[in-house]
């Protein structure tokens, strides 16, 4: 895995875990009572964003650890995914 490879991975991996702790113990102004005006109900009351991606920095890394482990010691490749047989066969020097 090639350094730009990995920090791709890492990046993709931070949003989509980003994504899924974003709405986690959501407090709507709707669910409070108190609606600013010329904001929708459903807008969040106190977002805690610092802290929200400050848990997905810890919940990434250890699944870009994971991914990163798996894809450097060759248990599923490219190859694993080619279901067409379009690649070449592999040579055996490898």
């Amino acid at each position: 895995m090639t350094i730009t490879a990995a920090i791709v991975l890492y990046a993709v991996t931070w949003f989509m875990t980003f994504f899924i702790v974003l709405p986690l113990r959501l407090k709507t102004q709707g669910d409070m009572g108190s609606v600013v005006p010329g904001t929708p109900r459903g807008a969040p009351h106190d977002e805690h964003v610092g802290r929200k991606a400050k848990i997905t920095t810890v919940f990434a890394t250890i699944i870009w650890a994971i991914l990163a482990g798996i894809i450097i010691s060759g248990v599923i490749s490219v190859r694993d995914f080619d279901w067409r047989h379009v690649m070449p066969p592999a040579s055996d020097s490898q």
